[in-house]
């Protein structure tokens, strides 16, 4: 709008500024899109979200309307007067961003995303608590990042993560998971290889034990048993990544249970999630396991 705006007042880019503006406008137009399809999801508390999408398209159709007829009131003030345009495009603009923002803010989200999780993570693990959705909404940024260092890569092909069957035998070896996980210290990157039969709950196991392998490289207090792990990764960091990924599979066996439900108790969805997760898929012979007699 803004470029639309500006074109009359340099007529030698006119036809150049009017394609960047429409340009612009397709990019916020798909970007806008994809975020309202998630936000409808949310709103569709029945199952009901082609009732919601079309009362959605209804109200925005009935907004568009009345801008026009105040445009239209407008025009004859602000056609004279391009500071005054200006004047009351910044001003508009403004309360637009601030209505948005504020509409952002009041949003409660059940599910999680990479952001969410950390958050709630986090605070589990250095309090023994989970955070409950509007807690955890409210402490989510919206204007700047808080993405913890690690890079996570959920869904990766295979071959990304071993080159040779030693190395599959190393990933499968010491659990019963069906997910494949590898860590690059070096990097601070974990990439985890989905099976075919991996469901949301196992996901969200995937993606709470690359965070936690996060954490190891970061201060703050940890339950006892990552605390070691921790000191371990600290004294020697040269340590092969697989052990001490083998050795956190152990820790989520008894720490990923509480959280789970923990996150059931407050009332976070655990049946669905918003991480971003590839399509890719993989199947393996699952380790046996080791009889205790």
């Amino acid at each position: 709008m803004f470029l639309e705006i500006m074109a009359p007042i340099y007529p030698i880019c006119f036809t150049m500024t009017i394609c960047i503006s429409n340009l612009a406008k397709c990019i916020v137009s798909v970007a806008g899109g994809a975020t309202r399809a998630a936000l409808t999801m949310h709103q569709a508390r029945r199952n009901n979200m082609a009732d919601v999408s079309a009362k959605d398209g209804s109200q925005e159709t009935l907004v568009n309307l009345a801008g026009l007829l105040a445009s239209l009131l407008m025009l004859p003030l602000v056609s004279d007067c391009p500071s005054f345009s200006l004047g009351c495009f910044f001003l508009l603009t403004a309360l637009h961003i601030y209505a948005n923002y504020r509409a952002v803010r009041a949003l409660v989200i059940e599910t999680l995303n990479e952001g969410r999780l950390w958050l709630v993570l986090k605070h589990f693990l250095q309090r023994g608590e989970v955070l409950d959705p509007t807690s955890a909404n409210q402490m989510e940024p919206l204007w700047t990042g808080f993405w913890p260092s690690l890079s996570l890569s959920l869904g990766v092909p295979l071959h990304r993560l071993v080159s040779s069957v030693f190395e599959l035998q190393h990933l499968v070896e010491g659990h019963q998971e069906s997910y494949l996980l590898h860590w690059d210290q070096s990097q601070n990157q974990v990439q985890v290889v989905l099976s075919q039969v991996a469901g949301p709950e196992t996901v969200l196991r995937a993606a709470t034990h690359g965070l936690i392998l996060g954490a190891l490289r970061e201060d703050g207090p940890l339950p006892r048993e990552l605390e070691k792990l921790r000191n371990q990764v600290r004294a020697g960091p040269n340590k092969q990544s697989w052990l001490i990924v083998q050795e956190t599979h152990q820790v989520l066996d008894k720490l990923f249970p509480k959280f789970l439900k923990g996150l059931q108790d407050v009332g976070w969805k655990t049946e669905k999630h918003q991480l971003e997760v590839d399509e890719w898929r993989a199947t393996w012979l699952l380790s046996p396991e080791k009889k205790v007699l």
